[in-house]
C-alpha cells in the first residue's frame, strides 16, 4: 500500500494576503506544513503541488519535492489530482497548506483504515465539539459534519447540524478536520467532476463525494490544531509554536 502526501498551495488567498508565505518564526508557513508532513509515518513520499514559481522556489532550497499544476484548479483535492497523475501511489492524502501544527499523527489516523485492509471510497478527521460550545457549533467558518451509525459522513455543513430542537445536552457534535485520504480511482474520478450543487453552495469540496454517491469514511481525534486563514489565526498559531518550541 504505497500512501503519499500531497500539499496544496496557492499564492493568492482571500482573508490572509500571500498566506503561503508569511513568516512563522523564520520560516515559511508551507515550509513548516511541510515539515511537518514528513513526521508521519504513514507515507512513503511528502509532495507540494502548486502553481506559484514563488511557493516552489522557496520549497525547493529545503529540499522539498514540489510538482507544478496549472492556475485552473476549483479546490485543493483538483490540485492533488493533477499532481497524483504523476505518482505512483494508491492513497493520496490532502493535506492543507495552511496547517503547520496539524499533529504528525492526525495524518496517519486519516490513513490508518487503508493501512489496516480497509477500502473506504475516501476518509477524513472529525473532532467531538465540547458540550454547550454553541459559539463553535453556529460558527459558519466552522465546518460540521453528521455521520450514519458506521462512522460515514452523512452530511458536512458550515450551519449547525444536527439542528437540536429539543436542546439535548447529551447530543454530540462533531467538528470536521479538512484532512483527506483518498483512493487513487476515487480521486481521479472526483476531479473528472463538475462542481456539484451543493459544494458551490456551500463552498465544500467534500460534498461533491456525497452527492456523486461516494462514501466517506470519518475518523475520530482527540488531537486538534488551528489552521490559518486569517491574521487572528496567524496570531495564535504563533504563540502556540513558540511554546511548542520551549524546552520542557
Amino acid at each position: 500500500m504505497k500512501v503519499v502526501i500531497i500539499i496544496p498551495a496557492r499564492l493568492d488567498s482571500s482573508r490572509l494576503k500571500r498566506k503561503m508565505l508569511v513568516d512563522l518564526e523564520g520560516e515559511p508557513l508551507i515550509v513548516r506544513t511541510f515539515q511537518r508532513a514528513m513526521q508521519a509515518s504513514c507515507a512513503e513520499r511528502v509532495v507540494v503541488a502548486t502553481d506559484s514559481r514563488e511557493i516552489a522556489d522557496v520549497l525547493r532550497t529545503v529540499g522539498a519535492e514540489v510538482i507544478m499544476t496549472s492556475e485552473n484548479a476549483s479546490c485543493g483535492s483538483e490540485r492533488i489530482a493533477e499532481a497524483a497523475g504523476q505518482i505512483d501511489g494508491d492513497v493520496f492524502i490532502n493535506l492543507q497548506g495552511d496547517e503547520p501544527l496539524i499533529d504528525p499523527g492526525n495524518i496517519d489516523r486519516v490513513a490508518g483504515p487503508y493501512l489496516r485492509g480497509e477500502n473506504p471510497d475516501c476518509t477524513t478527521l472529525v473532532y467531538p465539539v465540547l458540550p454547550g460550545d454553541y459559539t463553535t457549533i453556529r460558527d459558519q467558518h466552522i465546518v460540521k459534519v453528521v455521520m450514519n451509525k458506521d462512522g460515514y459522513a452523512l452530511y458536512f455543513s458550515r450551519s449547525q447540524i444536527p439542528f437540536s430542537r429539543m436542546r439535548n445536552a447529551s447530543m454530540t457534535f462533531y467538528r470536521h478536520i479538512g484532512i483527506y485520504a483518498f483512493r487513487s480511482d476515487v480521486l481521479r474520478e472526483f476531479a473528472a467532476l463538475e462542481p456539484s450543487m451543493l459544494e458551490k453552495e456551500e463552498s465544500l469540496e467534500q460534498l461533491r463525494l456525497l452527492e456523486n454517491g461516494f462514501r466517506i469514511q470519518c475518523v475520530e481525534t482527540t488531537v486538534d490544531s488551528p489552521g490559518v486563514n486569517t491574521p487572528g489565526d496567524l496570531d495564535l498559531v504563533r504563540r502556540m509554536f513558540r511554546e511548542q518550541q520551549r524546552p520542557a
